[in-house]
């Protein structure tokens, strides 16, 4: 009795699941069980710490290069013009520059500004950046161009402060507080959506070459000629790259852990994301089906260029233009952010491979859930369609001569058998 196709066809299938379960359990613990590994998750590790400490190191020359500027006036002028500076710098929110006594003058003293600028102040321990004499009503400032041009103003309203002290008050500006606004919320999703591209980019680059040396690892050993003697190719293709998405999304785990630790020590100082348009639970959850398909995208292009290079060092050669596509349909990607609604940014969507990158950045502007079901369907389908394609030409070069091994073999076996 015949057995229905349907039911060959789920034999068939069931028989490609076994094998690529086989296949990814076997890459997943020779990878993450071996000392080049753990050498992988600590490498980004090390960039992180090296990156704090570069910022710690920033910091602290930022504020070894404050803005001080030295006054030498005579003791009632010094202590108006010290007032009326603390009096518009706490009026202003704190945004003028020290003033810093470096003598005070005697009636009719003469000074000095300009050896005083080439000199550290002993009060402030820092170099000058600029020098303030004369009187409230007519100082005089001592600075480079690029200074006086930023400094003039405020120094004339100090002046004109710390001549009339009395003067009438400011008047007080009434206030009223929105939550946001339509520029800040729109603004803030963009700065979301960039960060959001950004990580994926980077993880996508990072870990997706993984696929890249596994295959070329194996095909070096002649390890892929004999499991795809054994196993479909597609079945073997897909195996490798489910276990290489299982090992980055160990790394991913392993290094968000880290960064966790970090946020934790240092929460006060990193700065916050606006929140996006489909809110951060599902936002981050997309950020990881999206960093799966990119995953799965790239490393279908890699298995494709393995399927084409006849030798090790041709795959080599080849995986470059295909690193530096990726870095081109980022940047795609990032173009058609800031043309929401346009076009160009519905061709990048469609366009496999920029279309994990796009969808993640809508993610954060646009609260609407159908696009990403469509988008995450089509990219599946082009996944298998890599997938199939690299399967094929890897037929077609490298198992070439094991096919025609396996032709002439079968023949001499009937011949025997006849």
């Amino acid at each position: 009795m015949t057995e229905p196709a349907n039911t060959r066809a789920r034999s068939v299938l069931a028989t490609k699941f076994r094998a690529m379960m086989v296949v990814a359990r076997r890459d997943f613990v020779t990878v993450v069980f071996s000392k080049t590994f753990i050498l992988f998750l600590l490498g980004p590790l090390i960039m992180v710490m090296i990156g704090v400490l570069a910022g710690g190191i920033g910091r602290a020359t930022d504020n070894a290069d404050q803005p001080v500027i030295g006054v030498a006036m005579t003791a009632p002028d010094l202590k108006a013009m010290q007032g009326a500076r603390d009096f518009l710098s706490d009026y202003m929110g704190g945004v003028m520059p020290d003033f810093v006594p470096i003598k005070t003058l005697a009636p009719g003293e003469r000074f000095d500004a300009t050896a005083a600028m080439k000199a550290k102040s002993a009060k402030a321990g820092k170099q000058l950046a600029a020098v303030l004499s004369g009187t409230p009503a007519l100082p005089v400032l001592t600075a480079t161009p690029g200074r006086l041009d930023e400094w003039q103003g405020m120094i004339a309203m100090v002046a004109a402060r710390a001549g009339a002290p009395q003067a009438a008050p400011f008047p007080t500006v009434r206030t009223e507080i929105v939550a946001t606004s339509a520029a800040t919320k729109n603004s803030g999703q963009i700065a979301t959506a960039q960060a959001g591209q950004m990580l994926l980019f980077l993880l996508t680059m990072l870990l997706a070459t993984m696929v890249l040396s596994n295959l070329v690892e194996e095909k070096s050993n002649k390890i892929i000629e004999v499991l795809a003697a054994a196993i479909p190719l597609d079945a073997l293709f897909m195996g490798k790259l489910f276990a290489m998405l299982a090992v980055s999304f160990l790394g991913i785990a392993v290094w968000g852990s880290a960064g966790f630790a970090l946020v934790m020590v240092g929460a006060k100082s990193l700065p916050m994301l606006p929140t996006p348009a489909v809110g951060w639970s599902l936002f981050v959850a997309l950020g990881v089906i999206y960093f799966a398909m990119a995953y799965l995208l790239l490393g279908s292009v890699y298995l494709a260029v393995g399927g084409m290079a006849a030798t090790v060092r041709d795959i080599q050669t080849l995986a470059m233009p295909a690193s530096l596509l990726q870095v081109g349909m980022f940047f795609f990607a990032s173009y058609a952010l800031a043309r929401h609604g346009q076009p160009i940014e519905m061709v990048a969507m469609a366009f496999p491979l920029s279309s994990p990158f796009t969808m993640l950045a809508r993610a954060a502007m646009d609260g609407a859930i159908w696009p990403h079901v469509v988008a995450l369907a089509w990219q599946a389908a082009w996944v298998l369609a890599f997938i199939t394609m690299g399967a094929t030409l890897f037929r077609k070069t490298v198992m070439k001569s094991g096919g025609a091994r396996g032709k002439a073999s079968k023949r001499g076996w009937f011949a025997r058998a006849a």
